[in-house]
């Protein structure tokens, strides 16, 4: 089962944001947030600032928040608390001096969970890419920072792909670079051949009976292996994907709840709605309302 990808498609739900920040001393916090992002180290050095020792970074040094935790960057070593809060919004880079240049971007999940799989990693992760095996990583950021400095048509259409690719890449060689560390990874074929029904048959009217057949395996075992190994109860998890795969339509499409409801196993659009608003807090209506203000804004 390849996870990276299913993160990918999970954290796609939410807003896409991308800016470039030009940072004097002493530096700046981010506050904690509903989501996953990054920070790309363009020019001059900082520290990482967050819950563990402050981390150097240098030009090209690439730093994932997880799961949106709070954090910093800083000219020096210092306690998080030192660091000003920085003012929030789609405004452009400083004119003036700075210590340091960035690249921020973000997806924010107002109306979603963050990824388990994103939840087990540490919650800040810091890549140093390595050109030489890895110089499509350097491209993809050139490509990014073109976008975000010198906008085009069609730019609110191409930042979620570059959004993607870099978080590919940072997951990928954070892999490489920490084979030690725990992967979430599903071992069990009969767990992964469950998730891949789910996945690819949200329609289906499954049960946890029906997923323990196509895992091959007694139900009640099935019910534990599967729980021990994703975190979640199948049908639980089955609900989540569901949802997460409405909000995406809503998002991407202009089908009518009418059309998506049957696409991701609801046999009305009034089930599914009930059920996206106990998920997200919102009705699909203002979910897919505010998703398209955004998207104008950008």
């Amino acid at each position: 089962m390849d996870l990276i990808s299913e993160v990918i498609r999970t954290v796609r739900v939410g807003a896409a944001q991308a800016r470039l920040i030009r940072q004097d001393a002493p530096g700046v916090r981010f506050p904690a947030f509903a989501g996953s992002g990054f920070h790309i180290v363009l020019h001059g050095v900082c520290w990482l600032v967050g819950d563990g020792d402050p981390v150097f970074l240098r030009p090209g040094d690439i730093v994932l928040t997880t799961a949106g935790g709070a954090h910093g960057l800083s000219e020096t070593p210092c306690d998080l608390a030192d660091l000003p809060l920085i003012e929030m919004g789609d405004l452009p880079p400083n004119p003036g001096p700075a210590s340091f240049e960035f690249l921020c971007g973000n997806y924010r999940l107002d109306h979603a969970r963050t990824p388990r799989y994103l939840r087990t990693l540490p919650g800040l992760i810091a890549v140093s890419p390595d050109e030489e095996r890895h110089p499509e990583t350097r491209a993809v950021i050139s490509l990014l920072a073109a976008h975000v400095t010198k906008p085009q048509p069609g730019s609110a259409a191409t930042l979620r792909a570059l959004l993607d690719l870099v978080l590919v890449h940072v997951l990928r060689q954070w892999h490489e670079q920490n084979t030690t560390e725990t992967w979430p990874e599903v071992a069990h074929p009969g767990v992964a051949a469950a998730l891949r029904e789910i996945h690819e048959n949200p329609h289906h009217p499954w049960t946890v009976g029906r997923l323990s057949e196509a895992a091959g395996m007694p139900r009640a075992a099935f019910s534990r292996l599967f729980t021990a190994e994703v975190g979640e109860a199948p049908m639980t998890y089955l609900t989540g994907w569901r949802l997460s795969r409405a909000a995406q339509l809503l998002r991407e499409t202009d089908a009518s709840l009418a059309r998506i409801a049957p696409q991701v196993g609801y046999s009305t659009e009034f089930a599914l709605s009930a059920a996206f608003r106990r998920e997200y807090g919102v009705s699909p209506g203002r979910f897919r309302s505010a998703a398209a203000g955004r998207a104008a804004d950008t």
